[in-house]
């Protein structure tokens, strides 16, 4: 495994955890391009900082239990629970597939599927 890609992502992650979006968006490319599969689709860090601030009003829960990486792309599959404005708390299992470009986030394919109501 590509420690490097890994090490991005966690330094990503932890800014995320630290309500820190601006240095999540560090991380990333500026032509960022997130696919939400079946969902939505983001590009570009504004669309990310927007998305960002209304999903994650509060530091999410989660957890990542494996990491496979491939050349540039690397896999992070885990559990993470999101808690909107109103207190109410979701779950979700998670497969976020990034594709990295000079040692930045470039693209994320997520699978995401709820797993509480």
């Amino acid at each position: 495994m590509s420690e490097s890609n890994k090490t991005i992502l966690e330094r990503a992650n932890a800014a995320i955890l630290a309500e820190d979006h601006e240095g999540f968006l560090e991380c990333c490319t500026d032509d960022t391009h997130w696919i939400f599969v079946g969902e939505r689709t983001l590009r570009g860090k504004d669309a990310v900082r927007q998305w960002l601030a209304e999903t994650y009003p509060t530091p999410p829960r989660f957890n990542v239990s494996t990491y496979i990486s491939e050349g540039d792309n690397l896999a992070a599959i885990g559990e993470i629970t999101v808690t909107d404005k109103q207190g109410k708390s979701t779950s979700y299992s998670y497969c976020d597939v990034w594709r990295l470009r000079n040692g930045k986030l470039a693209e994320l394919r997520a699978y995401v599927v709820e797993t509480s109501a």
